[in-house]
Formats: C-alpha cells, structure tokens, sequence
C-alpha cells in the first residue's frame, strides 16, 4: 500500500509511505518509509522518515549496538573465568582496561532503549499505543524467550563444567526461587544470586520500558482539555524530569540499583535524543541535555553518566548529519548489532564452557589461554546468531514463552536433584 501526503504551501513536496503488511502467522511487517519528493516545509520535515530503513535498523545504530556487545563480552570474558587469569601476563594494561571500563558500554544499550522507546511508544512525545497491560505483556514475551533460553543453556553448562572447573565464576546450584524469580525478571528485586553474568540488564530494561509506558499513558489520561492539548510537551516534560531525578539524584545512590529509575537518566536522555533528531531544530534539546547531564556530573561525577551524556550528543550530530546518517556503517559490526541481545544473552554460557576446556587442559600456558579467549568470543557470536535466528527473530508468543519458562525450571529442578544425589 502506498500513501501519499501533500505539504501545504509554495515549498510542499509530497511524502510516500509504503504500509505495512502482514506476514506469515499474522505478524506485522513494518516497510521502509520513503521520501519521494523533498518536503521543504520545516514544520513537516522528519529525518527520521527520510531514512530508507525501520528507526531500530538504521546501520549507524546497529553497529553502535555491535561496538558495545563486543565490550560487554570482552569484559566478561576478562572478569570471569580463569582464562583471563592466565592470560594476563601477556597484556596486563589491556586486561585492566577490559576489567574495568569495558562494562560501561552498557550505557551506550541504555542510550539505544530509551531512543528506541521513543520512536515506538511516544515519537512525538504523546502516547501511540492502546492499553497499558498490552504493551508491557508484549514486552515481557519478546525480552522474556531468549532470555530465558539461554538462561536454560546456562543452566545446562554449569551443571556440566561444576564437577571439573572450581572457580568463583562458575554458578551454584540452582534453587526453586532462584529458577522462578529469575524466568519472571525478578531475581534483582528479590536479591538472587544470579544464574548468569549481565541478567540484571534484563530485568532494569523491561522495568524502563514498563515505566515508560505508565509515564505516557499518565499524561493522555490527564482529564483536562488543556492537558490532552499538551500531551506531547507534557510527556517529554515528565521524561526531563525524570532524568533531572535520575542523574541529580538516585543514580548517586547505589541501594537504588535495582530499580529503573537508577539507570532512567541514560534511557531517557536516549529518548530526548529521539525527539531532538525529529525536531526542526535541536539546539533546545541538545543544550536541556547537556544541562541535565552537565548538572549530575557536577554534583557527583560518574564515567559511566559521562559516556551516557557524550553518547547522546553524539548520535544527535550524527542523526542530524545526512552524510553520517545515511553511512551504511560497518558490515560486521551491523550483523553483530542486529543479533546482539542473543550475543549478550548466551555469551556467557560459551565463556564457561570454553574456560573450562582451555584452562584444564593448558593451566600455565598464557598464549594458549589468550587464543581461548578469543576462541569463546568467536563461539559467543555463533551462539548468539543461533539464538537469534531460532527464537528472538521468530517473534515469540505468550504459549511459547511460558513453555521455555517451564523448561528453565524444571531443568534446573533436575540439575539440583542430581548433584544432591551425586
């Protein structure tokens, strides 16, 4: 289907939209939106349509996405296991580097959510969806069923490598309450040991997103005439404020991390830089931005608040820049980025088993241990694109979600009955 809309005046061009279709099994397929004539008129100019591709497909997002999983990896792969241990001799600076800061690419995936929030929920800073228990139920599946796959495979790995790999990295005996409370992504609230290295992500992803929603939804329930006139100022009024409550306040306070609004400054400054690269000009965005960052620092400086605020007013210039927003970005890294939740997910898994491998059959070789390391990355992104492609791209339902569910619990239910009887 295409449709195409006129813009008033001397300068009005006209904008195509191909419509969306419905694919197999009934799910939506979103097609590109075009530009077919240059719209001059400022009040409907949108960078975002003019892009060839879907808002969460841009290749310049993607391989940003890819940059901070191959960090996230490279951390853990220098924090766990004893490969690294070994290894270490060999490239001391590098592997204290990886240690300490590669972790903060987290921040650039907090960035990239509350951006992609925004285009889906409010692009214009209203709401444009329906109900609220929807939303978070659609959520929950799509985050929910990779996850908990891997979390599955972990499992599985653990009890396999625990009897002959005695190192802190490796996980304990799962628990009833630990299986449970991790399925439904609430292992951080409850203070469970984790099953797995970065889960906690997960849950504080789905507790952004969940409070994303209630923020929008609150504002369009707002009863006043003046209120639903307003909606979109109020809503990216009530994101501002969030950061400001965020970064001035509870990100300084680590008891709150296990709640969303510790890590909203980061996500919603990902929002403001959504609503800064659709707006005529984004002087006002960028400069409430870097007040907002600029004023958390200045109370308490945080690197990891830093890279959130640099990575923000990055990808405004770039969003803003045609040249660097048409960049058809690098090959590898746009795949890696693409599929990187599924990296992220099982990555962690690949790591044990490798570890377990290398290091029993090479304990005092550094060389040996630094090619299993890059050996379990090269594995992590194989995982991580077999996971993708079997359960995160297939668009997963509530039946199979709960059937994964079950499948984590009961396996892990066996895995402790075992070692209790071994």
């Amino acid at each position: 289907m295409r449709l195409c809309l006129r813009g008033q005046g001397s300068g009005g061009g006209v904008l195509c939209v191909l419509g969306v279709l419905h694919g197999e099994r009934g799910q939506s397929k979103a097609l590109p939106l075009r530009l077919c004539e240059p719209l001059r008129q400022p009040a409907l100019f949108n960078p975002v349509l003019c892009m060839s591709q879907p808002t969460s497909r841009l290749p310049l997002l993607d391989t940003l996405k890819g940059l901070a999983c191959a960090a996230i990896v490279a951390h853990h792969l220098a924090f766990y296991g004893p490969m690294s241990d070994i290894a270490l001799p060999l490239a001391p600076d590098l592997m204290a580097w990886l240690y300490d800061y590669a972790r903060m690419a987290v921040q650039v995936f907090l960035v990239l959510g509350g951006y992609l929030a925004a285009a889906s929920l409010a692009p214009e800073g209203a709401a444009r969806f329906g109900p609220v228990g929807p939303q978070w139920l659609k959520r929950f599946v799509r985050l929910a069923a990779p996850y908990v796959v891997a979390l599955l495979v972990t499992v599985l790995v653990s009890a396999l490598v625990r009897p002959w790999m005695e190192h802190p990295s490796v996980p304990g005996d799962p628990d009833l309450a630990q299986l449970i409370t991790h399925a439904l992504l609430l292992h951080s609230l409850l203070d469970h040991e984790s099953l797995s290295a970065g889960v906690w992500y997960v849950a504080i992803d789905f507790q952004l997103f969940a409070l994303s929603v209630l923020i929008f939804a609150a504002v369009r329930a707002l009863p006043s005439a003046w209120a639903r006139q307003r909606a979109a100022q109020l809503g990216q009024a009530v994101v501002a404020a969030g950061v400001a409550a965020s970064l001035w306040g509870f990100n300084r306070d680590a008891s709150w991390d296990v709640w969303a609004l510790y890590f909203f400054g980061a996500y919603g400054l990902g929002m403001m830089v959504f609503w800064a690269s659709r707006a005529p000009q984004a002087a006002g965005w960028v400069l409430a931005m870097a007040v907002l960052g600029g004023v958390g620092l200045a109370l308490e400086f945080r690197a990891r608040i830093a890279l959130a605020l640099v990575t923000a007013l990055l990808m405004v210039w770039a969003l803003r820049t045609p040249a660097v927003r048409q960049w058809r970005g690098i090959s590898a890294l746009v795949r890696l980025g693409q599929m990187s939740y599924s990296v992220f997910l099982i990555h962690f898994a690949v790591c044990l088993l490798v570890n377990a491998v290398v290091s029993g059959l090479w304990p005092a070789s550094p060389w040996i241990n630094a090619l299993g390391m890059l050996l379990a990355f090269s594995l992590s992104i194989v995982a991580g694109q077999w996971l993708y492609r079997t359960v995160e791209q297939r668009t997963p339902t509530l039946p199979t979600m709960l059937r994964w569910q079950a499948s984590l619990v009961a396996a892990g239910v066996l895995v402790q009955l075992g070692s209790n009887w071994g």
